[in-house]
């Protein structure tokens, strides 16, 4: 599958283990992939987060994401639901960490791949995206699976990509128009 990926959706794959070896989980997940879409510049994923204002509000982004993965993997949406209930999310995971340390709901259980390996694990939710962006590209009937690809596979199921959008006022049919846009300007 790989061998279809652009040159655009390379990077952001690469640039998403980047963004796994730092302090977090060890594994690459939706948000790390949502970071690197970001750091891509004049592909169709990139300039569709830029055109929809995300590039610019990429530091709040990335809080979103770290403070997702410091809940375990909830994001503020789940978190407002278990309010709703009763549960403070915040307060869980602050005994967690009193308990086990910062950081501890962010781990996988397994630690990160250290020494030779430059490559990082992917987690279960990154495995997801990826064969949803070639199910994506393949209804597109487009040969190839570009950024943009990865982006809508992203937005299209909910997840801690599309949540953290959402938190930033993107939904999957904003991405649909803007991608649609571009694809007739070129």
């Amino acid at each position: 599958m790989f061998e279809r990926f652009t040159a655009s959706a390379r990077d952001a794959v690469r640039g998403a283990t980047a963004y796994a070896v730092r302090p977090g989980p060890g594994t690459v997940g939706e948000g790390e992939l949502l970071l690197a879409l970001l750091d891509g510049r004049g592909s169709p994923g990139a300039e569709a987060l830029a055109a929809l204002g995300v590039r610019e509000r990429r530091a709040s982004v990335e809080r979103s994401v770290d403070e997702a993965r410091r809940r375990g993997g909830l994001t503020a949406a789940d978190a407002e639901a278990l309010a709703g209930l009763g549960i403070d999310v915040a307060e869980v995971v602050s005994r967690v960490e009193q308990a086990h340390g910062a950081g501890a709901l962010a781990t996988s259980g397994r630690p990160a791949r250290r020494g030779r390996s430059l490559r990082s694990p992917f987690g279960d939710e990154a495995k997801s995206v990826l064969e949803r962006s070639l199910r994506v590209a393949l209804g597109r009937g487009d040969k190839h699976i570009g950024d943009e690809h990865l982006l809508l596979a992203m937005v299209a199921k909910p997840g801690l990509a599309a949540s953290v959008l959402a938190e930033h006022g993107v939904t999957h049919a904003d991405v649909i128009r803007v991608l649609a846009r571009r694809a007739v300007a070129g």
